[in-house]
């Protein structure tokens, strides 16, 4: 069997002094190429869960690995994320000041190669989005829903493995919500990426191949 993607080991995380546990030692692996859903009341620890495989925070004990090796120690974090990881929000995270082509290509300015084609891919990513009417827009001239479309462009502006995305769908009403849905899947057939999806939606839930349930920072059998 090869090497999962992405592997949690009895993975433990803790707050204010150990007295709130968000995870209580989660074991997990996930192949390249998967579509997963992970699911769970509020406060179940899944974005919890969601923030360790991205590099967002650390472990209170246990280990996230990529591809065999522990982050945090054989790999650098900043080169993780940077490198392998997009992330799309439920709260879009865009910076204002800044035209929607202008944000597609922020993530690449912390690419260590030279990226003289930044606004050429941005472009791409757009168009990809359905979003080339709108590249000069800032985010307040922008709809939630297209607002959303640009954070994906965002997301995929480095070429990642792994796209993480936490309630991606959250503040948008239903047909947003399945265009959201329909794109991410489509990107995830088209390039053979590994999509890993938090939601409280059990339509969406329902919609990967694999679904994973925690309750009280545990999976749930």
């Amino acid at each position: 069997m090869t090497c999962p993607i992405l592997e949690a080991r009895n993975l433990c995380k803790s707050y204010d002094e150990g007295r709130i546990e968000a995870l209580r030692g989660v074991d997990l692996s996930i192949q390249a190429g998967e579509f997963v859903a992970i699911s769970g009341h509020s406060g179940s620890g899944k974005s919890t869960l969601l923030h360790l495989l991205g590099g967002l925070d650390t472990p209170s004990s246990g280990a996230v690995l990529f591809r065999g090796a522990p982050l945090g120690s054989s790999i650098d974090l900043d080169t993780y994320r940077s490198d392998h990881v997009g992330f799309i929000f439920q709260a879009f995270y865009l910076l204002p000041t800044l035209r929607a082509i202008e944000n597609v290509q922020a993530p690449m300015l912390a690419l260590r190669s030279s990226n003289g084609n930044r606004g050429e891919r941005a472009e791409a990513l757009l168009r990809e989005m359905g979003m080339e009417h709108r590249m000069d827009q800032r985010p307040n001239k922008l709809s939630a829903g297209e607002r959303q479309r640009v954070a994906i462009a965002r997301a995929l502006a480095n070429q990642p493995d792994i796209l993480l995305a936490d309630e991606p769908t959250g503040n948008l009403d239903s047909a947003n919500s399945a265009r959201i849905m329909e794109i991410l899947t489509g990107i995830q057939k088209k390039h053979g990426m590994t999509l890993i999806v938090v939601t409280h939606e059990d339509e969406i839930a329902r919609s990967a191949p694999r679904h994973i349930r925690i309750h009280d920072g545990r999976i749930a059998a």
